[in-house]
């Protein structure tokens, strides 16, 4: 896996079950993990190897889905033996709600709040 998360982190992303009582389109997403046309997004970890988050595979948005992820099968998958997963560095990726990820938004059928970026003159 490339870009592995470091453990600080991984230690701010939210335990299993902290947010299940916050909407999905709330849900702060912590990391961004992709391959190919496959991404996920997570919300929720349980601080060993368990991930929850959402999931496109192979640019699939129809069965796109939340559910669990584990972090160990994550960092093993190859393919042709040399392409790995990738996260997203912390200095590239900001902390924001499901309904601000595009990808997401498509998926879940939900229009886009994307925050408004500002325009420094």
């Amino acid at each position: 896996m490339w870009n592995i998360p470091s453990e600080e982190r991984l230690n701010r992303i939210p335990r299993l079950y902290e947010t299940e009582k916050i909407r999905l389109k709330e849900k702060q997403i912590h990391l961004h993990l992709f391959i190919g046309g496959c991404d996920w997004y997570i919300a929720e970890f349980d601080g060993e190897d368990l991930f929850w988050g959402f999931a496109i595979l192979n640019s699939d948005f129809q069965n796109a889905e939340w559910g669990y992820i584990a972090f160990s099968e994550m960092k093993s998958i190859k393919i042709d033996g040399c392409h790995e997963i990738d996260c997203v560095l912390e200095q590239y990726w900001q902390v924001k709600k499901a309904s601000e990820i595009e990808n997401i938004c498509r998926a879940q059928g939900w229009t886009l709040h994307a925050k408004k970026k500002e325009v420094l003159l």
